[in-house]
């Protein structure tokens, strides 16, 4: 009886340590991959010093566009190449969850990438889809699985390959137009705009361009304050990042360079300026060479997080302290100190 209570006892105390997992902690063991490297201080005050990266998931041509849904618990993701929308949770794992996540039946002759790319999740549950295979900016209510395109065209022309795209808090939607989905790129006989564009497009469904002269704008975030749009440019001949000061309209009064990685270009690791996430304290975590780079938002490179891959996107989710990573192959996470934006409001 007395080793029998014992077992019982012992049993009761593991019940309640698995009850008190952290949210973003493994009930279940994951490969642990990569490092973080401080490039500063500060950097500790945002990743611990034992932070740990895990690999959640892989198999993937490359990953993209993350998103969590805080009504459901579940993170959405893309593979754009295999035109793939994934969902992953704790307790259930990978499942897809949209195919084609893009453009149905795409003519190889026309398209390269037909999936979609970057996703943002509204707050009344649906999820804003940058369709680069469709070629428009779309709304997906995840219940239905129903896509309701909101933008299509600038000035009757199509938009290149819509691929990343955030949210103001009054609807208005900013996104980027490389031509990444279109075969050859900015020679595509099927690119009909003559430029790569950065846009905004109003709850009246107008649509307004930005700036015209990115080569390759990519990743899109706002800041706390949504008074600073930052765009990424995915230019390993300019790796940069830029910062488009906001009047409350949403027209660009001023712009400058946030951020440059030609050194780390220099150093050869993989990645070039992606998707970005911000945290409510207004610091950048973008993804770039070598990996996630974490930027004070004076532009002061803290640290990198590393997978040891190229990382595409990334996302705050669980309780907002853990950053989920899209890493050319695989899915991967790390526990952080600081929250997400979109968990602060």
């Amino acid at each position: 009886m007395r080793n029998i209570s014992r077992l019982i006892l012992a049993l009761s105390f593991l019940a309640t340590l698995v009850g008190c997992t952290t949210p973003g902690e493994s009930a279940a063991d994951f490969p642990v991959i990569g490092r973080t490297t401080a490039f500063d201080p500060s950097f500790h005050a945002v990743v611990a010093a034992d932070a740990q990266i895990e690999k959640l998931t892989e198999g993937f041509t490359w990953s993209e566009g993350p998103t969590w849904i805080r009504g459901g618990n579940y993170l959405l993701f893309t593979d754009v190449p295999e035109n793939t929308l994934y969902r992953w949770t704790q307790r259930d794992g990978l499942s897809v969850f949209l195919k084609p996540s893009g453009l149905a039946d795409p003519d190889p002759e026309i398209m390269r990438e037909a999936g979609a790319n970057g996703l943002y999740a509204e707050p009344a549950g649906t999820v804003l889809v940058a369709d680069s295979g469709t070629r428009v900016v779309a709304r997906l209510d995840p219940a239905t699985k129903r896509k309701t395109t909101i933008a299509a065209t600038y000035e009757g022309k199509r938009f290149n390959s819509p691929n990343d795209l955030v949210r103001r808090s009054d609807g208005v939607v900013f996104f980027t137009d490389p031509p990444y989905g279109l075969k050859g790129l900015d020679d595509s006989p099927a690119k009909e705009l003559k430029f790569n564009g950065v846009y905004r497009i109003d709850t009246d469904g107008s649509v307004h361009l930005l700036d015209d002269e990115l080569s390759f704008p990519n990743g899109i975030a706002l800041s706390p304050d949504e008074r600073t749009l930052y765009v990424s440019n995915s230019d390993p001949t300019r790796p940069v990042w830029m910062a488009y000061s906001l009047d409350a309209q949403g027209d660009v009064a001023g712009k400058r360079v946030f951020a440059d990685a030609s050194d780390l270009i220099d150093e050869g690791v993989q990645g070039l300026p992606d998707g970005m996430a911000v945290a409510g304290d207004g610091r950048l975590f973008a993804t770039g060479p070598g990996g996630v780079l974490v930027f004070d938002p004076d532009g002061k490179r803290l640290g990198r997080i590393e997978t040891g891959l190229a990382i595409s996107n990334c996302a705050f989710g669980d309780d907002g302290r853990t950053l989920y990573m899209t890493s050319h192959t695989l899915l991967a996470r790390i526990r952080l100190k600081v929250t997400g934006l979109q968990f602060g409001r």
